[in-house]
């Protein structure tokens, strides 16, 4: 691997200019195609499969007016209750809103609150007009009796004189009074059978009626003091796939309107929510990690030059994933995530070919030779380290989770342009800057009167400018064993947190406090409920018939099931919304009592699964549950699903990556559960800031909750691949250190004080970048970038830099065991460089043999040119 890139290393130096065009080329191309052929982001998590993605197609195809997603628009007065002069503005507002594309319809929230109001007294009247219809039927059944009973009289009379004077002339007449009598009776029965069927029919849609009612009792559309309101705004579409600047015109359209009538309005994330890569945050975090890259490198000009390579890195690669949105969807997350990991591993990548490059040019080393030697060894490391960030990021497609698969597989194309960019630009470009990749001042430290010339070198007492923390490793490894308990014991407590970790995905809650979203959410929850923040969708099918369903047989239907759900412990209300034109489909929608974050949520969501199996196994109903607290809900399930057969096969490539580079069994262990002890102490420090709230104002945690689904399998992934940066750049200057002839404790101090500065600044910068995405403006990157940026801090500064040394100390040459027949079958990359410098040294030595006595170059450079 080294030679192989020592010869890249010399050839891009050689060809500077033609190699830095070639990749602004490229980075052109990919912005031309990103910027014509791309197609807008989405926020929808899509997971095929479950049940909520179920329902909502099943709800597109039966029902498709109640399948559109829903913005909600939240109306404050300035001056108590609304005044008409304010309900007509609001009403302008809508009509304008209704103009707005993808907008299917508007909720007047005035008319549908005093629908429910109206529906109530009908109630109150039709109750009252059965318990008047039920007097009359029981007036008219005494009626009937007593006429019954006159007929009866009137019968044996007729009897009596037929038997007694058959001839007596006023039988005719009694005889026909008495048919006339008994027809009426028997008009009258009829009549009462009719009215008494009337008014069963009336008392069974009064119970029905009833029952809905009082299932939907609870639902608000508009403040019991009348100066708070809820527009509902529905989408034909799900919110998160309507284009933004369709979103943005509802606030533009309506602010005007409503500002100037003394009306504050509020909108949900639904209609807020933006789709941008950067925001203050992350510009932060690339100023500090400027600044350290300044005092690290000693010079502006060369703090720029891993700047830039992880620009160009990074734009080549979002450039890419953009443009490869005229093929697949993809997830605002996603580039977000690519866009964090690429700049930070691509300025640390180049930060480490640099800083190589620095020593040994500070050391006498020709400028080209430097530069190939950088790439090869530097280089090397690099690009192991990117190695395995990709395999551990394009992993995350075995988890099965589309959405993850994206993330993964765009991210590791990310870096692995990053590696790339590093190794080619990184020496093309030092070729280009000289000497000025020192600074005059750090010539002159290093004993050189002119800069790049080793001949102008004098005397210098430090001639080891590089090697930094001596007295801490002397530090660590004199107190072993004290080292590592405290290491495990400070991981050991910041882990703790984790054991309450759940998982769950953003909402208006999240957003910042003061900001639209969030006042919306809050004052839903305060004078609605929380639960209106995350309604439920039932979806109920009902038992196919011939298609002769009436609408009395629906309503009695929708009682039924209402009134079912409405019984589950935590449901609020049940509001029926939507019925197919076949009349089998019935949508309802469910109001828990606790919002979508709530951890008694679930448990709601459980029993309303209980009951749909109930409705199922007694009635027939299919019920199928979806909306953003169901698809949150499963979603978390999937994703801790998958976590742990992801977290075995990283493991599994950690010990076999490591075992393959550092020739050795008990190495890959020791970093393997370094990284373990800094993976659950990430969690732990992220589940005690943004669930539990600690220090939540420091982070910009406003409303502290479930931690998003995504994260614990991101970090174990990212975590990985930037643990095994560390790694390899520390203890690959012990094995190198040891290869050259040092006893393994006296290698531990040697490898630890070449690479303990450049790992510091990494880490910083690395951190730093991570922290800026932690106040991001996408809610659903923050704890990623909390997660990380804790993650690297604990990695590179206990775990490889204080637990990794103790360790190694106390195991000595028991650390490098690795057993012949292993060793056989291993490959040998030769990370280190040893093989090329022998090759090279040979080579040197050879042409020493055959110059001529005028020649005095440089044999290193000579032979390499």
């Amino acid at each position: 691997m080294s030679t192989a890139l020592y010869r890249l290393g010399r050839w891009c130096a050689a060809h500077a200019w033609p190699v830095v065009a070639l990749w602004l080329v490229v980075l052109a191309v990919a912005g031309t195609l990103a910027g014509t052929v791309g197609r807008p982001l989405t926020n929808q998590v899509s997971i095929p499969g479950t049940e909520f993605e179920r329902v909502v197609q099943q709800l597109g195809t039966e029902i498709p007016s109640a399948a559109g997603g829903f913005g909600r628009v939240v109306l404050t007065s300035d001056s108590g209750a609304f005044t008409d002069a304010q309900k007509a503005a609001i009403a302008d507002a809508m009509d304008r809103w209704k103009g707005v594309p993808h907008v299917e319809r508007v909720v007047d929230p005035f008319a549908a609150q005093q629908q429910i109001e109206t529906s109530a007294t009908d109630l109150a009247a039709a109750k009252q007009k059965l318990a008047d219809g039920r007097t009359q039927l029981e007036a008219g059944k005494k009626e009937l009796a007593t006429g019954e009973g006159q007929l009866a009289g009137g019968e044996a009379l007729l009897a009596q004189l037929r038997q007694q004077n058959p001839d007596d002339p006023g039988i005719p007449a009694l005889a026909a009074q008495v048919a006339d009598g008994r027809t009426q009776v028997e008009r009258g029965k009829e009549q009462l059978a009719t009215s008494e069927e009337q008014l069963k029919a009336g008392e069974e849609q009064y119970t029905d009626g009833a029952a809905v009612a009082a299932a939907s009792a609870g639902t608000r559309l508009v403040s019991e003091d009348g100066r708070t309101a809820v527009v509902q705004v529905q989408f034909d579409d799900n919110a998160q796939s309507v284009p933004p600047e369709d979103r943005a015109l509802i606030p533009e359209r309506g602010d005007p309107v409503l500002e100037a009538a003394g009306i504050t309005p509020s909108y949900s994330v639904e209609i807020t929510q933006e789709l941008a890569f950067i925001g203050p945050g992350e510009i932060l975090g690339l100023a500090v990690a400027l600044l350290v890259l300044v005092l690290v490198l000693g010079s502006l000009i060369a703090a720029g030059l891993p700047l830039l390579v992880a620009l160009l890195g990074v734009g080549v690669g979002l450039g890419g994933a953009m443009a490869a949105t005229a093929f697949i969807e993809l997830n605002s997350t996603t580039p977000a995530l690519a866009l964090m990991l690429g700049l930070a591993v691509g300025i640390d990548y180049a930060l480490f070919i640099v800083n190589r490059h620095r020593a040994n040019i500070l050391h006498g080393m020709p400028q080209r030779e430097s530069i190939a030697r950088a790439v090869a060894t530097a280089g090397s490391a690099v690009t192991f380290a990117g190695a395995t960030v990709v395999i551990a990021l394009a992993a995350l497609v075995l988890s099965g989770i589309p959405i993850l698969a994206e993330m993964g597989v765009v991210a590791a194309v990310t870096v692995a342009v990053a590696v790339l960019v590093a190794v080619t630009v990184a020496p093309a470009v030092m070729r280009l800057m000289g000497t000025r990749v020192v600074s005059r001042r750090g010539w002159r430290r290093a004993g050189f009167a002119t800069p790049g010339d080793p001949t102008s070198r004098g005397d210098h007492p430090d001639d080891r400018p590089e090697e930094h923390g001596s007295r801490y490793v002397g530090a660590v490894t004199r107190h072993p064993w004290l080292t590592v308990l405290g290491v495990v014991g400070i991981v050991g407590v910041l882990a703790i947190p984790a054991l309450d970790m759940r998982l769950g995905l953003p909402d208006g809650g999240s957003e910042p406090t003061g900001s639209s979203a969030y006042t919306a959410y809050t004052t839903v929850a305060d004078e609605f409920g929380p639960g209106m923040n995350g309604p439920v969708v039932a979806v109920a099918e009902l038992p196919a018939t011939d298609g002769t369903r009436t609408d009395a047989q629906v309503v009695d239907a929708q009682a039924r099931i209402a009134t079912a759900l409405r019984e589950v412990d935590g449901v609020v209300s049940v509001v029926p919304f939507g019925v197919s034109d076949d009349k089998e489909t019935l949508a309802f929608q469910v109001v828990p009592r606790t919002g979508p974050a709530d951890e008694a949520t679930p448990a709601t969501i459980d029993g309303i699964r209980r009951t749909a199996g109930l409705l199922e196994r007694h009635d027939g109903v299919q019920v199928g549950l979806t909306g953003q607290t169901v698809a949150n809900i499963e979603i978390s399930e999937r994703l801790s699903g998958a976590l742990p057969t992801y977290l075995v096969v990283v493991v599994g490539l950690s010990l076999l990556i490591l075992t393959v580079v550092f020739r050795s069994v008990v190495v890959p262990l020791v970093a393997t559960g370094g990284f373990l002890l800094t993976v659950v102490a990430a969690f732990g420090a992220t589940t005690a800031v943004h669930q539990w709230g600690w220090l939540g104002g420091l982070f910009g945690v406003t409303q502290p909750g479930p931690l998003l689904s995504f994260m614990p399998i991101i970090l174990i992934g990212v975590l990985f691949g930037l643990a095994m940066d560390y790694q390899m750049f520390l203890v690959s200057g012990m094995h190198e250190a040891r290869a050259h002839g040092e006893d393994s404790r006296t290698a531990v101090r040697s490898g630890f004080v070449h690479g303990a500065k450049v790992v510091t600044a990494a880490a910083i910068i690395m951190t730093s970048v991570f922290l800026g995405f932690a106040f991001s403006h996408l809610v659903m990157v923050r704890p990623i970038g909390f997660g990380l940026a804790v993650g690297v801090l604990i990695d590179a500064f206990l775990v490889r830099m204080t637990l990794t040394p103790a360790l190694m100390h106390l195991l000595g040459d028991r650390a490098w065991y690795l057993s012949r027949w292993l060793d056989r079958l291993l490959p040998d990359l030769d990370v280190e460089g040893l093989r090329l410098a022998e090759h090279l040294e040979e080579q040197a030595a050879a042409e020493r043999g055959t110059r001529t006595p005028q020649d005095t170059e440089d044999p290193v450079a000579a032979g390499s040119r």
